[in-house]
């Protein structure tokens, strides 16, 4: 049900998630949006899959790309759990994956699926196009063996 209040309220509290804190690393709004048991079911390798876990992979994101932001093409919701589909842009200004930053900018393009309970972000499944930023910053050649 997209249009119900619930679908609605859940929402706007990722909305707020993507443009508060990821965009604009508003840090002192994560704890007001993720629920103390929050679940990442498809966690990064370096970060863990709890609310420390998210809270770290946000803050390296925001290190390595001190510009990072996001876009929302579109969010659908199902009750308390919304799909967003998203693309990211950053300036590789600070490590990332290992690397020293490289000055280019790069984008990718992401989906999200949340599920909100109770005004709280409590699961998150996803998937990036994290290869595109890899190539996009020089970090990786298709065709090569190895990282550069």
């Amino acid at each position: 049900m997209s249009g119900s209040p619930a679908s609605e309220a859940a929402k706007a509290v990722i909305r707020r998630n993507t443009e508060e804190v990821q965009s604009k690393g508003h840090f002192d709004v994560f704890d007001e949006l993720f629920a103390d048991d929050f679940v990442d079911h498809t966690p990064q390798e370096s970060s863990g899959a709890d609310k420390e876990g998210v809270r770290g992979l946000y803050k390296m994101l925001r290190t390595a790309f001190p510009d990072f932001r996001a876009e929302i093409h579109w969010q659908r919701a199902d009750g308390d759990t919304v799909t967003t589909f998203k693309t990211y842009y950053g300036t590789h200004n600070g490590p990332f994956l290992g690397f020293a930053a490289t000055g280019r900018t790069m984008h990718f393009e992401c989906v999200d699926v949340m599920r909100v309970q109770n005004g709280k972000i409590t699961d998150h499944w996803g998937v990036g196009n994290l290869l595109s930023a890899i190539i996009q910053l020089g970090l990786f050649e298709l065709g090569s063996k190895a990282p550069r």
